[in-house]
């Protein structure tokens, strides 16, 4: 059986150390899971259910080795940054204990949620939903996955976005509210995980705009870096 149009291609991120690739099937992003973030939106930083919005597969941008473009996107005057860890899932489940949660993860990645912070924060007043704010192509900058076999589960150490050199974002990865095992188990209670999911996991305070020019360097502890030039 033909498709009636040409299939569109498989989102898929390379894996440091192999030659293949790891298919990508569904984003999710947390949100506010960092107090100091929480503070600085305007919300409570109090340990409260966590909650999530999705982007979707294609809207992710691979990082390679050098230095990437990032496309500044259409209707914003105010597109924001915010670094992230990104967890790659190798199996899936419903209801998964938190004590067995990390056993799904098959590796670790640096992401930026890119954001249209005035049409999210439009969205938020109206009370309509993010995509517009969240979802723009190639929102989801993200580096190589690193394996778990090599890198372990972070549960600690340095996350950090600079701009033109200058540090904006600064945190520890052991000062999210949910860890990641949390949010894995919190997430297969309300769909049924499978491998190729990625978690977006929340981002440590000191959010900002970026402009065309620029240049932003993220950065996980065990991770490496990525590099970003906004075009």
């Amino acid at each position: 059986m033909l498709s009636v149009i040409p299939n569109p291609p498989r989102t898929a991120l390379p894996i440091v150390g192999s030659p293949d690739l790891f298919p990508v099937r569904r984003v999710y992003c947390v949100g506010r899971n960092y107090a100091a973030h929480a503070r600085e939106m305007g919300a409570n930083p109090d340990r409260e259910p966590p909650f999530f919005f999705m982007k979707p597969a294609d809207a992710l941008l691979n990082v390679g080795p050098e230095p990437t473009e990032l496309p500044y996107p259409p209707r914003t005057e105010n597109y924001h940054f915010e670094i992230e860890l990104v967890v790659g899932l190798g199996k899936g489940g419903r209801d998964v204990p938190v004590a067995q949660a990390l056993d799904h993860v098959y590796g670790y990645a640096i992401g930026l949620d890119m954001t249209r912070r005035d049409l999210q924060d439009e969205a938020k007043a109206l009370r309509r939903p993010w995509d517009l704010g969240k979802a723009a192509d190639a929102s989801g900058p993200i580096g190589p996955l690193h394996p778990a076999a090599a890198v372990g589960h972070p549960e600690s150490g340095a996350i950090t976005l600079a701009v033109d050199g200058q540090v904006r974002q600064s945190g520890d990865l052991s000062e999210m509210i949910w860890s990641v095992a949390e949010q894995i188990a919190y997430l297969s209670g309300y769909f049924e995980l499978a491998p190729g999911d990625l978690i977006f996991t929340g981002t440590p305070s000191g959010v900002g705009p970026v402009r065309r020019g620029e240049r932003m360097t993220g950065a996980v502890a065990g991770l490496g870096t990525i590099v970003l030039d906004v075009v």
